[in-house]
């Protein structure tokens, strides 16, 4: 989630915690606590995929936080004027306000590393999208009501409260878009297809789902408010043939463990070279693709690898009309959004009549 969000939830959770006790001084340490996992964006590895994928990685880490939090308990309880606040209280306090930060990150799309050192893929069960208002909100109304009035847990309690509540929300919409998806794939004989059920930007009403089939990938809204009508679905192709030379590539091998299989593969003319450039198709949305990568330049019939891989700009004919039509469809399944309209033609293998 987005800093401001993060800084929020620590000083909802150390208000819930120590308010009571520290007033103030809970929610504004807890804030910054909050905050501290997300200061690895400072860290530059001086490599596009290696910065792309060891972001939310040993910071996030439960082990790790758990570990710092249990320090500055420690700490808390040798120095603090506070000598009332057992080490419990403490350890519970620290711990909670930062391991807090990467559970949340969880449920978005991104994928975040919190089993680390352990070798597994970044964790992401997405029920929200990386900037939510409608769950920061009653977090920062909580946190401004502590800051003014002084009490420090009332406030926070009602907002993390409530913001805990959007998230069951969540939770149980993409139950019933997941429902409602199943006869769909089944009628395309994609029942065991590798799929992705993420809430589109801002909002929970409305999800996109992405389905691996192979060479292709098919893409789908699905809305909480459509009733019976049913999902579009568009394929598009994502340069499959080219796959087996990006796994060959080290840097290659990285990206598909931190976004396999949802990645597109092309050959682009790239600072006047053939490159291979690979696409994170999880993170954004269909012609708003924000991560590509060149990953090596062609060479005779070989592929050579960067030395330094690099964001290139997305190929993509997006603009700012998506997100008029895009808060259209959320209300109105009868708001055709085709998300082809936005995507490069050369994708597109197949869209519905609407379309």
């Amino acid at each position: 989630m987005d800093t401001l969000t993060q800084a929020a939830l620590g000083a909802a959770v150390g208000g819930t915690v120590l308010g009571r006790r520290l007033g103030r001084k809970a929610v504004l340490i807890g804030a910054v606590l909050g905050t501290l996992p997300d200061l690895d964006v400072f860290l530059d590895y001086g490599d596009a995929v290696a910065n792309i994928t060891e972001h939310r990685g040993f910071t996030h880490s439960l082990f790790v936080l758990t570990g710092l939090g249990t320090l500055l308990a420690l700490l808390a309880r040798r120095f603090a004027p506070a000598r009332d606040i057992s080490l419990g209280r403490w350890w519970v306090y620290f711990v909670l306000c930062l391991v807090t930060h990467p559970l949340l990150d969880v449920l978005t799309t991104y994928g975040t590393q919190i089993w680390w050192p352990l070798d597994v893929r970044p964790s992401a069960w997405p029920v929200v999208f990386i900037i939510d208002p409608l769950y920061t909100l009653p977090l920062l109304v909580g946190i401004g009501i502590a800051l003014i009035g002084g009490n420090g847990f009332r406030g926070p309690a009602w907002g993390l409260s409530l913001s805990c509540a959007y998230l069951l929300f969540a939770m149980l919409a993409k139950g019933v878009v997941e429902h409602r998806l199943t006869p769909v794939l089944a009628e395309r004989g994609l029942e065991e297809a590798t799929r992705l059920v993420q809430p589109t930007p801002f909002n929970t009403l409305l999800w996109r789902v992405t389905i691996i089939d192979g060479d292709r990938h098919h893409e789908t809204l699905v809305g909480l408010l459509d009733g019976g009508t049913p999902p579009m679905v568009e394929t598009f192709r994502r340069g499959a043939e080219l796959e087996p030379a990006a796994l060959a590539l080290e840097k290659g091998q990285r990206l598909d463990w931190f976004a396999g299989p949802f990645l597109r593969y092309e050959v682009r003319e790239w600072e006047g070279r053939a490159t291979l450039i690979a696409t994170d198709l999880r993170l954004g949305f269909p012609g708003f693709y924000a991560f590509s990568y060149a990953l090596a330049i062609r060479e005779e019939e070989t592929w050579q690898p960067l030395q330094v891989t690099e964001m290139v700009a997305p190929d993509s004919r997006a603009d700012l009309d998506a997100l008029g039509q895009l808060g259209a469809r959320i209300l109105d399944a009868q708001a055709t959004l085709c998300t082809s309209g936005f995507v490069a033609e050369r994708w597109v293998e197949d869209t519905p009549e609407a379309c």
